[in-house]
């Protein structure tokens, strides 16, 4: 808008939305409220970005409108990250992958962990980033 003396305001008591004559017209003042940006998102939170962007975009509006995208998005991200590292070490200790075949067979500790690093990523991308 161009730089013109605002001369009227008034709040609708119903909705709660403060309104501004712009000339002959009414307007709403909506202003986004500020979010916290300083969140971290890593790996898992934006493979969710994407999924819900794509396949979920009622949800990813919702969240973006009322400013809860960047929290929503880390908050998977964090709790993704821990059950990674939990299905691994508990994989690891079934399948007997510990620190001395490491010393003894590099070769076989790096294969097992990829593996048991694969499934469990693969167990929370069902559980979590593709609901």
């Amino acid at each position: 808008m161009e730089n013109v003396e605002l001369k009227e305001k008034f709040i609708d008591e119903k909705t709660g939305v403060e309104y501004i004559r712009y000339k002959d017209y009414y307007l709403p003042n909506l202003v986004m409220p500020k979010e916290n940006t300083n969140y971290q998102i890593g790996k898992y939170g934006r493979m969710k970005l994407n999924y819900l962007k794509n396949h979920k975009k009622a949800e990813y509006l919702n969240l973006l409108i009322d400013c809860k995208l960047n929290r929503y998005l880390h908050e998977i991200d964090v709790v993704c990250t821990d059950r990674v590292k939990a299905i691994i070490a508990e994989f690891a200790k079934q399948e007997n992958v510990t620190e001395e075949l490491k010393s003894t067979n590099q070769m076989e500790w790096v294969q097992a962990m990829n593996n048991i690093k694969n499934r469990a990523e693969e167990i929370i991308f069902e559980e979590i980033i593709y609901v």
